[in-house]
C-alpha cells in the first residue's frame, strides 16, 4: 500500500478509488450479493458492512452500495497524505469477532445475519443470528458445516 499509493493526497486516492469502482464495481459484486443486499435493506435490516480491506476504498464502496455503516481496517494519514501505516488492528479473524461483538452491543436486540468467505470469518460468522459462507474452499466448508453455518455459492 505504502510503495503504490503511499504520499498521494486524500483527493488523489477518493479520485483513484472512485474511478476504479466506477469501472470495476459491477462486475466485483456479484449479482446474487446485490439480491441479497436488497432483500436485507427491503426487510428494514441494518446493513453493515465489516471488512479487512482498508477504508480508503471501503467506505466509498459501501455508500455506494447502500450500507448504513462501514467497519474496516483504517490507515494512517499524515496531514492529506497517506502514510500507509494501519490505525487500527486488522479487521479480520479475532479481530473481526471483536467488531460484532461491539456492533451487536450497540444494537442490543438486533437480528445479526453476517457474512463471509474464508475460514478466518468463521469465528464472526458463529457469533451471529444467521451466519453464511459464500464461495469457501473446501476446508472452510467443512469447518463451517461443523459448526451449523450455512454455506452457499454465489454465481
Amino acid at each position: 500500500m505504502r510503495a503504490v499509493l503511499g504520499g498521494l493526497e486524500r483527493s488523489e486516492v477518493a479520485a483513484v478509488t472512485a474511478e476504479f469502482l466506477d469501472r470495476r464495481l459491477l462486475r466485483l459484486v456479484r449479482p446474487t450479493a446485490l439480491a441479497a443486499i436488497e432483500a436485507h435493506r427491503n426487510a428494514g435490516d441494518w446493513l453493515v458492512l465489516l471488512s479487512a480491506s482498508t477504508d480508503f476504498y471501503v467506505r466509498e464502496l459501501g455508500a455506494r452500495l447502500g450500507f448504513d455503516e462501514v467497519m474496516c481496517t483504517e490507515v494512517r494519514w499524515v496531514g492529506n497524505r497517506l502514510d500507509g501505516d494501519l490505525t487500527t488492528a486488522n479487521r479480520r479473524g479475532p479481530e473481526k469477532a471483536r467488531c460484532l461483538a461491539e456492533l451487536k452491543s450497540s444494537h442490543p436486540g438486533s437480528r445479526v445475519a453476517a457474512y463471509g468467505n474464508e475460514a478466518s470469518d468463521l469465528e464472526y460468522l458463529r457469533q451471529a443470528d444467521v451466519g453464511v459462507l459464500v464461495n469457501p474452499s473446501l476446508a472452510a466448508r467443512r469447518s463451517a458445516q461443523q459448526f451449523g453455518i450455512r454455506v452457499v455459492r454465489w454465481a
